[in-house]
């Protein structure tokens, strides 16, 4: 039988959105009920994703509609936690973010200014609002050498249609015109994620699981001394996990497999 000690001493679980909590606008089975059991157990839960086009508020407005009511505070993202990263490295300073309109607000609120002439660092986020102008001014600033961050590594972003190129798509296309790469990622697997996590929970990283859909952002966050649950209700296959380097603690058909492992195994201990 499969070791569930992992599980059983978790404090917190971070869930992903995009593929394990929810498929464009269909709850994916589970999802409700594993709520319902983390309240009953006195579990912590918060949701994380690498997904930066949305705003937390957009997040929780979101979740409403699904009858999940939250406060933002229960958000995490990693368009937030590139603007904290950026607060410690760079305070005030005057940057351009190749984002949505909430990515921007998002910078706003933690003290930057957003410039399109003459920025100390370019970010580049998630941008559903790409236009050709903005993706020339970001390989402007990457050939000029200035601070390029990115806020995750995804490559594609599930929706019920099938996928669409998420931000890992538009690194390429910079990667090819200007031989630059981010000099940082904040998001899922990176360290910094994992570091943003430990302060805003108060917990070791061991007493953290995060369950998410891909093997190369959701289970590689475990390599910063998190357990992972991988669920196949989004992008990964069972035949993905054959030849992948990144190796989940735990792997579900999805939430509702979770929430039946977590009741054989009863309170948390």
């Amino acid at each position: 039988m499969k070791d569930l000690t992992k599980l059983a001493h978790t404090r917190c679980f971070m869930l992903d959105m995009d593929g394990t909590f929810y498929l464009g606008d269909r709850l994916l089975p589970g999802a409700l009920e594993f709520l319902e059991l983390m309240e009953r157990r006195g579990t912590r839960c918060m949701f994380l994703t690498n997904n930066s086009s949305r705003s937390r508020k957009e997040y929780v407005a979101k979740l409403a509609r699904f009858g999940v009511e939250i406060d933002e505070g229960a958000i995490f993202t990693s368009g937030e936690a590139t603007a904290l990263w950026l607060r410690r490295e760079r305070p005030g300073a005057r940057i351009c973010v190749i984002g949505t309109p909430a990515l921007e607000d998002e910078f706003r609120r933690f003290g930057f200014e957003l410039v399109e002439k003459d920025p100390e660092a370019v970010v580049l986020g998630f941008d559903t609002t790409l236009t050709y102008e903005k993706l020339c001014r970001l390989c402007d600033f990457a050939r000029a050498g200035l601070p390029y961050i990115a806020t995750h590594p995804d490559i594609n972003c599930p929706t019920e249609s099938g996928f669409i190129p998420d931000i890992g798509a538009m690194m390429e296309l910079v990667a090819t015109s200007t031989g630059r790469r981010p000099d940082i990622i904040i998001g899922k697997p990176y360290a910094p994620m994992a570091e943003a996590l430990a302060v805003k929970t108060g917990l070791d990283l061991e007493q953290i699981t995060m369950v998410g859909d891909r093997l190369y952002t959701d289970i590689a966050l475990g390599r910063n001394g998190l357990s992972t649950v991988l669920v196949l209700s989004g992008e990964t296959t069972a035949e993905d996990l054959e030849d992948s380097e990144f190796t989940p603690d735990y792997v579900m058909r999805d939430l509702a497999e979770l929430v039946e492992t977590l009741e054989e195994i009863g309170e948390p201990s």
